[in-house]
């Protein structure tokens, strides 16, 4: 393959990218030795089934538990159970999950171990509200964040103050049995604390950062929990607590890992890749600007590499919803990137979520060419009511260049890729 074909180049990078998350090549290296006791499998994420199904695999000794996977996510284990729930809003069927994935840790010995299975998605898949916050509450709290643009460390922070399973609450119910988490990042920076909202590792924040987050952002709460956190109700599990003293979480895939594996492959085809950071913060539309000035360095001065090259990046954007689009995180930054790129620069992109759905779509997201903006143009589209509608997956459907891979039961959140020609080509 050459740089001829950029789109297919690209394609090939970001399956790369998914391939090394892929619990069955990740998990195994990173599970510990078997208890003389009994071992317990508990999980939530859109990666848990994959996960469980690699621990079955590998596994010596005896085995049970139950993991919550997103639906269409799901696969078969003989040995610990998968149920499926909904994703990104919390569901009945995720909260009768998360309390019985509390009732299958309790009453467990020092000679039994529970092995803990996080993976993104994890927050919404196993809700279980706290006391006088009904799940019909939780939901519209949580699509209130949701479209707010709120960063994932506020989301969170206000998760694990609504949650009787976050926020380190599940790794006390595993008391006294010793726990190990494994867990597949899809948080910038890989702070085990924002992946799943942390149920197995203490939490700094409190409930006073919670309603200052929702009072920030201009979420309504009832009267009755705002003056519960007020008082400090529903806190979390603090660093201080003997309880959780030493937690022992493995990070078993990151897009760090993920964005390494897609350089190496660029790089067995010939091309120079950059990565750029793999934990890209900020509303998408302006990741995507930013990066098309990023692009014209390439190009003006070979910074921070010289053409041809691909940048590539990883991390979790936001999107302030405003309009009545299908939104999506990745289509958004990448619309936000075609507008912003000079005429005639040639550049080819591709922007997709790691676990096949950005957004409410059912597309991973989508590539741009040189003759998007053209060919959207001959169509009677308009690139920027699109973006202003939060739609930018109603275009690229309309162009044909959504990228459809189907769950892929992994999660490193967003994988970005611009490939950049060399000048005059």
């Amino acid at each position: 393959m050459s740089t001829a074909d950029p789109r297919r180049l690209l394609r090939g990078a970001f399956d790369a990218a998914v391939d090394a998350a892929r619990p069955h090549l990740c998990v195994p290296a990173a599970l510990p030795e078997p208890p003389r006791g009994r071992t317990v499998v508990v999980g939530m994420g859109k990666a848990a089934a994959e996960m469980a199904l690699a621990v079955e695999r590998h596994w010596r000794g005896d085995l049970e538990g139950l993991v919550v996977t997103a639906a269409g996510h799901g696969c078969a284990c003989s040995r610990i159970e998968v149920r499926e729930a909904g994703h990104p809003l919390p569901t009945a069927a995720g909260l009768e999950a998360a309390r019985d994935i509390v009732s299958r840790v309790q009453g467990l010995g020092r000679d039994d171990l529970v092995l803990c299975l996080l993976s993104g998605g994890g927050s919404a898949l196993a809700p279980w509200p706290v006391a006088g916050v009904s799940l019909e509450e939780k939901q519209r709290i949580t699509a209130a964040l949701l479209r707010s643009g709120a960063p994932i460390r506020e989301i969170n922070c206000v998760r694990r103050h609504l949650s009787q399973i976050k926020g380190g609450r599940l790794g006390v119910a595993c008391q006294p049995a010793r726990l190990v988490t494994l867990a597949i990042s899809d948080v910038p920076g890989d702070d085990p604390l924002d992946i799943a909202s942390g149920p197995t590792v203490p939490d700094p924040t409190t409930t006073h950062d919670a309603l200052a987050i929702v009072d920030r952002r201009g979420i309504g709460i009832g009267e009755r929990l705002r003056g519960e956190w007020g008082n400090g109700a529903h806190e979390s599990v603090k660093p201080r607590d003997p309880r959780l003293a030493t937690p022992d979480v493995r990070i078993v895939a990151s897009a760090a890992t993920s964005l390494a594996a897609a350089a190496r492959y660029l790089g067995q085809h010939g091309v120079q890749a950059c990565v750029l950071s793999d934990r890209v913060e900020g509303e998408a539309r302006e990741v995507g600007s930013a990066q098309a000035a990023i692009v014209a360095s390439v190009l003006r001065d070979g910074s921070p590499c010289a053409p041809p090259c691909v940048l590539l990046s990883g991390g979790e954007t936001t999107v302030t919803v405003r309009g009545n689009g299908r939104g999506g995180r990745n289509v958004e930054y990448l619309l936000g990137l075609g507008l912003a790129l000079e005429p005639g620069q040639g550049v080819h992109a591709l922007a997709a979520d790691t676990d096949g759905i950005d957004g409410t779509a059912p597309y991973a997201g989508a590539t741009w060419s040189p003759d998007t903006a053209a060919r959207a143009t001959g169509l009677g589209l308009d690139l920027r009511a699109h973006l202003d509608a939060n739609d930018a997956h109603a275009l690229f459907e309309a162009l044909g260049d959504s990228l459809a891979t189907g769950p892929t039961r992994t999660n490193v959140n967003d994988f970005r890729a611009i490939f950049v020609p060399a000048r005059g080509g």
